[in-house]
């Protein structure tokens, strides 16, 4: 196609006499594009120079290393938010540089990617983390098309990865760890199982985040690393506020604060609340969990209940359904009920068919 759009921008692209012609129109519209490109094949038409010459390429092509510390700086830390800024800072320094580094970006091949799959799994990474890696190596060669430095890239294909386990607790596991929990460790604890919430979004809940008239939380800040952003799918959700929760918050409820703080002022420390809950597991004799497991057993408990996936999916916030799927196979309800369906149809007279102890009055059909 000769007009194309790529993000906001319409974009011209074709072929005259061998030779590629592609630029941004400067009329962003799919009209303005058009009558743009028409007015450039006149010109060559009749023989006339553009602006930029036709397929025109850089005479040096940066290098991965090159090319990577300008995404850093002009895409990555414009368009992502702190902990994932700090994700990519972390893969390109330690993994993506030291490979591709030295190599120019339209030099780097389907082979490369592929080798360098097979070397990080034989230093020992897991293929889920190759893969965190691969999706970043493609964003910013992606990124290096789009900006016009290179005309293409090659395939990069993530590796198969097994479904994640996960753990959760028991509904008598939740009772005991409350138990040998008290104070603010006991209330965050209660919210977590009661709600889902990930440990960055539980120690960002403010009061204002509360309607104690609707009982509902709404779910639209996360602290990670120390800073405040926005929860990880980037959206807002909202979540019932169930009479247990409203019982225990309202007695407390103030106007502005964060809900969970030890000072009455700031929000608590990660490495902090940790301890606590280690400290609550070995009081009670079970297991050392992590606070995602709490955020498991609110998932696993909802599907055990039958509530269907896609409420879930909305309940946790994730961006994708195949994410919710894992707690999938808990929901036994819905699986047990189709199998009873089927039964009452095929086969539910089977109690009246006779059976022949003599072998030889059985009916034999031919094939």
């Amino acid at each position: 196609m000769a007009i194309l759009r790529r993000g906001n921008k319409y974009w011209i692209d074709f072929t005259f006499n061998g030779s590629r012609c592609r630029r941004s129109s400067p009329d962003n519209s799919h009209a303005g594009a058009k009558i743009y490109e028409a007015c450039l094949r006149r010109k060559l038409a009749r023989g006339e120079e553009i602006a930029v010459n036709l397929n025109k390429k850089k005479d040096i092509i940066p290098t991965f290393g090159e090319f990577a510390k300008d995404w850093f700086e002009k895409y990555v830390k414009s368009n992502n938010k702190y902990s994932e800024i700090l994700n990519k800072e972390s893969l390109l320094r330690a993994h993506l540089n030291p490979y591709f580094g030295k190599k120019q970006l339209d030099k780097i091949s389907n082979l490369d990617i592929e080798s360098y799959k097979a070397a990080k799994l034989q230093a020992g990474q897991s293929r889920k983390s190759v893969n965190n890696h691969l999706i970043a190596l493609n964003k910013c060669l992606k990124t290096a098309q789009d900006w016009e430095i290179i005309d293409k890239i090659p395939k990069v294909k993530l590796l198969k990865v097994a479904p994640q386990r996960f753990d959760y607790l028991s509904i008598e596991e939740c009772e005991t760890l409350l138990d040998h929990c008290n104070g603010v460790l006991k209330e965050m604890v209660m919210v977590a199982i009661k709600t889902g919430l990930r440990f960055g979004e539980l120690i960002a809940l403010r009061w204002q985040d509360i309607d104690f008239s609707g009982n509902l939380i709404t779910v639209q800040n996360s602290i990670v690393r120390g800073e405040m952003g926005s929860p990880k799918s980037n959206k807002s959700r909202y979540i019932h506020l169930s009479s247990v929760l409203f019982q225990m918050l309202n007695v407390k409820a103030k106007k502005t604060g964060f809900i969970f703080s030890q000072n009455g002022i700031d929000p608590l420390n990660p490495t902090l609340c940790l301890g606590w809950l280690h400290e609550a597991c070995n009081g009670a004799e079970m297991r050392r969990i992590g606070w995602h497991t709490l955020r498991h057993t609110f998932a696993s408990h909802l599907a055990q209940k039958g509530i269907p996936i896609m409420a879930i999916k909305e309940l946790l916030g994730h961006a994708d359904i195949k994410t919710t799927m894992r707690y999938a196979h808990l929901s036994t309800s819905i699986t047990e009920n189709a199998i009873d369906i089927i039964d009452k149809d095929i086969g539910h007279n089977m109690v009246t068919v006779p059976v022949f102890e003599d072998r030889k009055t059985a009916i034999i059909i031919p094939v």
